[in-house]
């Protein structure tokens, strides 16, 4: 994986996914400017879209003979279930989607809206992800991970190609991690193009399979609880190529709380008018709740408070009863 890969994906996925917009978040920054990656604002509501053409353009260039051509299948907490539907739709491509029970009917709906075939039946990801696999190799069926191919992961580092080119003096950039995708091609990028911008990745306290394993040195399973982050929750693959990629990419891992999460959604929803998932709100929960050490200037330990922090919004895709509810809660 390296930036070439990155920008080789931009030109493939520039006529289906538009630039997102880079927003000020004014009422919502503190010593350093905060500013928001809109990634909910893309075709189907979440960055997943990027990933999605970049490997489904990959895969029909390889079968260009639709007559020969074998279906795809992907396991998903919805977001890119939803975004390979979007993407299979327009480019004719075969496709059958895993995602767990509890996966949020907004991104089960559309997963069934834009033609795919929809396997809703497993209790969790983890199972979600099992069945998937299986499903693939004895339906002779090419099998594209959520997270751990690198055309996927590619398509998702090009969301750090527009941060740089809309805020370049960037200090710092804040991404939700499930399972690693987002972060390894982000960090792969900007390790390239802005070294000395710092890469935080932030899990759900209910869920923290990087946590966990970055102590250990080594992937190690956890047991994943409940969590309004649905679309973090899970262990990634065993092996999964995003491990060692987070560890070289990725300069800090934090948690949030699941309260601190929800206060994250209702202050975007109180001050910004947006619309955020639970697993886009952690990103921004660890700005607001302070578990983001500053960025230091060069020539002394004070933060640099004129360098950017930008967080990524990574997806919209929530039942409005459930994000009503979250945002309707009083303040404590």
């Amino acid at each position: 994986m390296d930036i070439d890969s990155i920008r080789t994906a931009r030109q493939a996925i520039a006529p289906y996914v538009p630039v997102t917009p880079l927003l000020a978040a004014t009422a919502l920054s503190g010593p350093s400017p905060l500013l928001l990656k809109c990634e909910s604002m893309n075709p189907t509501r979440s960055f997943k879209v990027r990933g999605a053409f970049n490997s489904l353009r990959r895969f029909v260039a390889s079968h260009p003979d639709p007559s020969a051509r074998p279906p795809v299948v992907t396991a998903s907490a919805g977001n890119h279930g939803r975004g390979m539907a979007y993407a299979a739709e327009r480019l004719g491509v075969a496709l059958t989607v895993f995602t767990p029970a509890t996966a949020p009917r907004a991104k089960r709906d559309a997963i069934r809206r834009h033609g795919a075939t929809l396997d809703d039946a497993s209790p969790d990801y983890d199972t979600t992800e099992a069945r998937a696999r299986e499903f693939a190799r004895a339906s002779g069926g090419v099998y594209i991970s959520p997270y751990n191919h690198p055309d996927v992961i590619a398509g998702a580092g090009t969301v750090a190609l527009e941060i740089v080119e809309q805020c370049p003096d960037v200090g710092v950039v804040v991404v939700p991690i499930g399972g690693g995708g987002l972060a390894s091609g982000i960090g792969v990028a900007l390790r390239a193009m802005k070294p000395g911008c710092r890469l935080v990745a932030v899990e759900a306290a209910a869920s923290t399979p990087f946590t966990v394993s970055l102590a250990h040195g080594r992937l190690t399973t956890i047991e994943p609880g409940p969590t309004l982050a649905d679309g973090l929750a899970g262990n990634p693959e065993a092996e999964s190529m995003t491990f060692p990629l987070v560890q070289q990419v990725v300069d800090e891992v934090v948690v949030v709380s699941e309260a601190e999460l929800r206060d994250a959604m209702r202050a975007l929803a109180l001050e910004e008018r947006m619309i955020v998932e639970g697993a886009a709100a952690v990103a921004l929960a660890a700005v607001l709740s302070h578990h983001i050490s500053p960025v230091l200037s060069a020539s002394s330990v004070e933060p640099a408070t004129d360098r950017p922090t930008v967080v990524v919004l990574t997806g919209a895709n929530i039942d409005l009863d459930v994000w009503a509810d979250v945002v309707r809660e009083p303040r404590p």
